[in-house]
């Protein structure tokens, strides 16, 4: 895909976000729209996967450690072909596939059920491992959020992943500055965050995590780097997209209402234009 493809279909991955999240009347829509451009690039150009087989044994993973944003996920596999993009709107629904968390016994293209914070950089560090043993040639993709990244397992994955010279695990952290309960600067700042995982041997890559030339300057970087994993600290904008929910804390797990979604989708609608002008 050229950067122009790859923001139309960003902007209808957020599409799919807010019609979830709306659909459900739950969720988080703040933290699943900042990462929506690292989830295109990462679904429709960086890794190696096929929606007809969702287990082909070669396929590269990805783990989505800060879970509660599944409805991002979602929308990827949904518009990569993984399932239909109708089924967005049964998010949280009862007897729906689609649960608030990943669930990788019942959702097509999920390679780690998560949720529990802190914990999927963990399975991560585990299947980078395995491929290195099987010498299969997979990588492994992790998402994590930058206050889920206080919880402790955290750093001891990265100690180990570090140890073990993983050059087939990349870590990307969605850096938007805000967490529940606000700033993670007000409730246990974790800055400087490059320089922590560079002292656990990481390659480290800051970018713009909205911008998709750096992301894909990123990507490929962490792709050539050999002898150590690539943690890449991608600063984004929490809400993006949505003009009333950027930058706001409140939109960290909650769902807009009608007149809000009408409003959301007319933003996402203009962008969606705007992309194909340029």
């Amino acid at each position: 895909m050229n950067k122009q493809e790859l923001m139309k279909t960003a902007n209808e991955i957020r599409k799919g976000i807010v019609t979830a999240v709306h659909s459900a009347k739950s969720g988080h829509p703040g933290g699943s729209l900042s990462a929506a451009d690292i989830y295109t690039y990462l679904y429709f150009e960086e890794m190696n996967i096929d929606p007809k087989d969702p287990k082909k044994p070669d396929r590269d993973r990805f783990v989505l450690s800060k879970g509660h944003t599944a409805p991002g996920l979602y929308s990827t596999l949904a518009n990569r072909g993984y399932f239909p993009v109708e089924d967005l709107t049964t998010l949280r629904h009862t007897g729906s596939y689609l649960q608030g968390h990943p669930d990788m016994k019942h959702i097509p293209g999920v390679d780690m059920s998560s949720g529990s914070l802190g914990q999927g950089i963990s399975a991560a560090v585990g299947m980078a491992i395995g491929g290195k043993m099987s010498g299969d040639g997979f990588r492994v993709y992790a998402l994590l959020g930058d206050g889920e990244i206080q919880e402790g397992q955290v750093w001891e994955a990265a100690m180990l992943a570090g140890h073990r010279k993983l050059d087939n695990l990349v870590v990307i952290v969605d850096n938007n500055n805000l967490q529940i309960d606000g700033p993670i600067t007000e409730v246990n700042s974790p800055y400087p965050i490059d320089k922590k995982f560079e002292a656990f041997n990481f390659h480290v890559i800051n970018i713009d995590g909205n911008d998709f030339d750096q992301i894909d300057a990123a990507f490929k970087e962490a792709r050539a780097t050999k002898g150590m994993p690539t943690a890449i600290i991608a600063k984004t904008l929490k809400g993006k997209g949505v003009s009333f929910m950027e930058n706001q804390v409140g939109w960290h797990g909650a769902a807009p209402n009608d007149e809000q979604y009408a409003a959301a989708m007319e933003d996402l609608r203009k962008a969606g234009e705007a992309s194909c002008q340029k």
